[in-house]
């Protein structure tokens, strides 16, 4: 029984990654605003209601990159040394990613200029990532926290600087790498603290 349920979610995640690939290929090629649903699907080979099963609609499909990032983050956290403060955790978490996924995340990079091009889009990034806000906030709760700064204070600052650093990426067209840039924006928020 529970390999065909590991089977089962591995077709499904199979399934949900070929649906965001085809959203983001699609979105390159004809426009966001040239793309429909229905066109998404047929290009992952699904129908239009197997698409419903797996995203709301064609932002959260072509968003999804943003939303594993994000999971794969608050999970990196919580494997973190028990005793590392909070915004320790949180760099270290980020180093991970980074180790892992590289410095050149063009997939970002698209989904980022996306984003600020089309209003739909970005406010459906801004609800995903106040939702994961949250998971990450309560990430950080576990930990040892500075003076009495609160875990959704510490997640909201680091947030931003992440935020700030992936548009400084974009606007300098990637002449840095993101993880530099990444480090100094957060650097530049503890700095006035330390």
């Amino acid at each position: 029984m529970s390999s065909t349920a590991g089977l089962r979610e591995r077709k499904k995640a199979e399934t949900r990654q070929a649906v965001h690939e085809a959203a983001l290929r699609l979105t390159l090629e004809h426009g966001f605003d040239n793309v429909t649903v229905e066109a998404i699907a047929d290009a992952a080979n699904i129908s239009r209601r197997t698409f419903s099963n797996y995203f709301a609609g064609k932002e959260d499909a072509l968003l999804f990159g943003d939303e594993q990032t994000l999971n794969t983050l608050v999970q990196r956290v919580r494997e973190q040394p028990a005793g590392l403060a909070a915004w320790r955790a949180l760099r270290g978490a980020l180093d991970s990613l980074f180790d892992e996924y590289g410095d050149a995340d063009r997939e970002l990079h698209l989904r980022t200029r996306l984003a600020l091009r089309h209003p739909s889009l970005l406010a459906r990034q801004l609800a995903s990532r106040f939702r994961l806000e949250s998971e990450l906030s309560l990430a950080v709760a576990e930990r040892e926290q500075a003076g009495d700064v609160s875990p959704e204070m510490i997640t909201a600052a680091f947030l931003a600087g992440l935020r700030v650093a992936t548009q400084w990426w974009c606007a300098e067209h990637e002449t840095r790498p993101l993880r530099d840039l990444t480090h100094e924006a957060l650097d530049q928020i503890v700095r006035p603290f330390d």
